[in-house]
């Protein structure tokens, strides 16, 4: 197993190079603080001033060009005409995608393209009348358009009046002057007037201001949630293409992973037991041979072919482990995972918590994750104990592996940790590993329940 360990480790065991040291502490604001000035607020801010005239083109053209196609259906006129409304829609969306990503962040994929069957404008219209992430993009245009409006009024509003009121000490001058007083006037009529002229109105039309600027990119960032929403499930793709995509990326690992496992399975077999059994072949033969001339040697001879025997069925046994034992086909995880707990190097607690056996593959894939662990700890944690725990929580089995040596271990770097979390991504599976420098270390799998 290639979890790295203190300085790092590959599937060899060799150390590999691991940066350490202390990261260098900063006295940085509060984000309350920070939030006014950071770029991020004034990126947000630009998307929702942008959002205005974009919906309005946008809306503008979806409106003006489904009218005239549902107009025009009378006539064969109005199915082109839809079409190119459609196929606008969606070019318009591939803007709003980019805008959202450079302003925003969001990478949101391009959906599925269109399925044209076969080569002609009449395929390309159909197939574009059909395609359900065209109507998306063509319903994101109508619907975008009011919120954007409201977004763009209340975030206007909240950024000019918290701005405009924080600096009005600096500004207020600029009033002329009224009978002796000057500054805003807040409220006037032939009886009196109401301006901000002294200094505590001054004052506090400041802390008003300064708690409207603080608070206006929060408001910000909540407005553009939903932009995030609406962009995220109208402009990308549909749930049903993102499942068939990981579920095509996920029939990859599986197959690469069997197709791993039947080399080291014939690697094991040609470089063990198969050149054990041809030794034994040979042996026997000089052995028949010198039966009548020396027997003493020839009972030699098959003494040590008997030892060759053994040893070729223990590996043999040995590889039978490794694909799926007996043991987990009669008796379930908890005898399987304590038959290797007491092979590892470190004493290992095995508790295993479940109100039944889930299913064969399931079991296959907990006993060999288990498995795998165990095998990293006995060559690379340095540890001194370790345990396994397995239970079941809902529709979810869990499993636990703790170990109290070095620490260090990455998920994230091409080790093996990497090639197991794909295994178990394969099968909407998740392993977590929090592993600390200096330890302990703790790697939770968790997989589907399927009984």
């Amino acid at each position: 197993m290639a979890t790295e360990y203190g300085q790092g480790y590959g599937w060899d065991g060799e150390p590999g190079f691991r940066g350490e040291g202390a990261e260098e502490r900063r006295h940085r604001l509060p984000a309350a603080l920070r939030a006014p000035v950071e770029a991020r607020s004034w990126r947000e801010f630009g998307y929702l001033m942008l959002s205005l005239p974009v919906s309005i083109i946008m809306f503008t053209f979806a409106v003006t060009m489904v009218s005239l196609g549902a107009g025009l259906l009378i006539t064969f006129l109005g199915i082109p005409v839809l079409a190119a409304a459609l196929a606008g829609c969606r070019g318009l969306g591939a803007l709003e995608r980019s805008r959202a990503r450079g302003l925003l962040g969001l990478d949101v994929a391009a959906p599925e393209p269109l399925r044209v069957g076969r080569q002609g404008a009449m395929a390309w219209m159909g197939a574009m009348l059909k395609s359900g992430a065209s109507w998306r993009h063509l319903l994101y245009a109508v619907l975008h358009f009011p919120w954007a409006v409201f977004a763009f009024s209340v975030a206007i509003s909240f950024w000019a009046y918290g701005w405009a009121m924080l600096t009005y000490p600096l500004w207020f001058w600029l009033f002329p002057v009224y009978g002796g007083q000057g500054g805003l006037q807040l409220y006037g009529d032939q009886a009196h007037s109401v301006y901000l002229d002294n200094p505590f109105e001054i004052t506090v039309t400041a802390l008003v201001g300064l708690l409207l600027t603080l608070a206006t990119p929060w408001i910000v960032r909540a407005l553009t949630l939903v932009d995030r929403v609406l962009v995220h499930g109208l402009l990308g793709p549909s749930r049903l293409a993102t499942r068939v995509v990981e579920l095509e990326s996920d029939r990859g690992v599986v197959i690469d992973t069997a197709a791993a496992d039947l080399r080291r399975i014939e690697r094991d077999l040609h470089d063990g037991a198969q050149a054990r059994l041809v030794n034994l072949a040979m042996g026997l033969g000089l052995a028949k041979e010198k039966l009548t001339e020396d027997p003493r040697a020839a009972a030699q001879m098959v003494d040590e072919a008997h030892g060759e025997v053994k040893t070729a069925l223990q590996e043999l046994r040995d590889l039978a482990r490794g694909i799926h034992p007996a043991v987990l086909t009669d008796r379930g995880l908890d005898a399987a995972l304590s038959a290797v707990a007491s092979r590892c190097t470190v004493p290992v607690q095995v508790e295993v918590d479940l109100p039944a056996r889930p299913a064969p593959a399931i079991e296959g894939i907990a006993y060999f994750t288990v498995s795998e662990l165990l095998q990293n700890i006995s060559k690379h944690s340095r540890a001194t104990r370790a345990t396994v725990d397995v239970w079941r929580i809902e529709n979810r089995l869990m499993i636990q592996v703790v170990d109290n040596g070095v620490g260090g271990a990455d998920a994230t770097s091409g080790s093996g940790l990497a090639g197991l979390a794909e295994r178990l991504d394969a099968v909407d599976g998740i392993l977590v590993v929090d592993s600390p420098v200096a330890g302990p270390t703790r790697i939770t799998a968790e997989l589907p329940w399927r009984a």
